[in-house]
C-alpha cells in the first residue's frame, strides 16, 4: 500500500462559536486523485485553506511525507510541495503565459530577468503535460480560453516541483470540450506521480477521474470510498445526510 504523502487526523477549525470543521480526517496518496465533495457549507474551502497555510487549524495533525508539520503560511505549504489552483485561477490576463508561470518566482541572472531560460522550462512542462493547444507561451492569458487558463494555472503549480496539487471546482464554467481537457490534464498529474486532490460539485467529473471520494458533511468526513466500489446514488446520499456510510473492514484489513 502506498503511503500518503498528505494525511490529516482530527483537524479542526473554528470562527467564533461555529465549529466548521469537526475532526476531519483525510489522505492524499502520491500518483492518485482524491476527491473532496459535499454541499455548500460543508466545510471544503476551510479544510482547503487550512492546508493551503491560508487559516491554520486550531487544532488536529497535519503529515507531508510521514512528518508532522505546521502549516501557518502559504510559503510553508510550497516549501512542502504543496500548490494550490484556486477557482478564480490567480492569473493576470494582461501578461502572457511565461509572465504568469513565473509571477512572483521571476529567475533572475546578474539582476536581469532570464526571459530565454523561463521561457523554455515553461514550454517543456506544458510539453511534459502533453499540452500541445497553445499557440505560443507568448499568448496573452486574456486570449485563452477557460480550459486554457486552467490548464496555465496547473501548469504554473507543477512548475514548482508540487507534489501534491489542489484543483478548486477545475472544470466550472467549462464547456464540454474544455472539461474532458482539464480531466485528461488531471490523469496526467497523477500520472506522473503528483498526488491530486480535487473539489468538485460535478459527480460526473469526479467519478470520471477520482480514485477515491472523500465526502464532507456540516464539516463532519462522513464518508471515505474507492471509487470503482461506489455509485452516484450513495455519493449523493452521503453529501445530503441521508445515507450513512459503513466501512468495508475486510477490504480495509487487506
Amino acid at each position: 500500500m502506498v503511503a500518503p504523502y498528505i494525511e490529516l487526523r482530527d483537524v479542526r477549525k473554528g470562527f467564533g462559536p461555529v465549529e466548521v470543521l469537526k475532526g476531519v480526517n483525510l489522505k492524499v496518496y502520491p500518483g492518485q486523485v482524491s476527491a473532496l465533495v459535499g454541499d455548500n457549507g460543508a466545510g471544503k474551502s476551510t479544510l482547503i485553506k487550512g492546508l493551503a497555510g491560508v487559516q491554520p487549524y486550531d487544532s488536529g495533525e497535519v503529515l507531508v511525507g510521514g512528518e508532522p508539520v505546521h502549516l501557518t503560511s502559504p510559503k510553508d505549504a510550497s516549501k512542502l510541495g504543496i500548490e494550490v489552483v484556486y477557482q478564480d485561477l490567480a492569473l493576470c490576463e494582461n501578461l502572457d503565459i511565461v509572465q504568469n508561470m513565473f509571477l512572483g518566482r521571476e529567475e533572475v541572472h546578474q539582476g536581469t530577468l532570464s526571459n530565454g531560460e523561463m521561457e523554455k522550462q515553461a514550454s517543456s512542462t506544458l510539453g511534459s503535460l502533453s499540452v500541445r493547444t497553445m499557440k505560443s507561451v507568448r499568448q496573452k492569458v486574456s486570449s485563452l480560453s477557460g480550459g486554457q487558463r486552467q490548464t496555465v494555472a496547473i501548469a504554473r503549480a507543477v512548475l514548482q516541483q508540487a507534489k501534491v496539487v489542489i484543483l478548486d471546482e477545475p472544470t466550472a464554467a467549462l464547456g464540454v470540450a474544455q472539461t474532458e481537457q482539464v480531466l485528461l490534464l488531471v490523469r496526467r498529474l497523477a500520472e506522473q506521480g503528483v498526488g491530486v486532490l480535487i473539489i468538485s460539485h460535478n459527480l460526473a467529473d469526479v467519478f470520471a477521474v477520482a480514485d477515491h471520494i472523500n465526502v464532507l458533511y456540516l464539516g463532519t468526513m462522513v464518508a471515505e470510498v474507492e471509487t470503482k466500489d461506489s455509485n452516484r446514488d450513495d455519493v449523493v446520499g452521503y453529501i445530503t445526510g441521508a445515507k450513512t456510510f459503513t466501512p468495508n473492514l475486510e477490504g480495509a484489513a487487506r
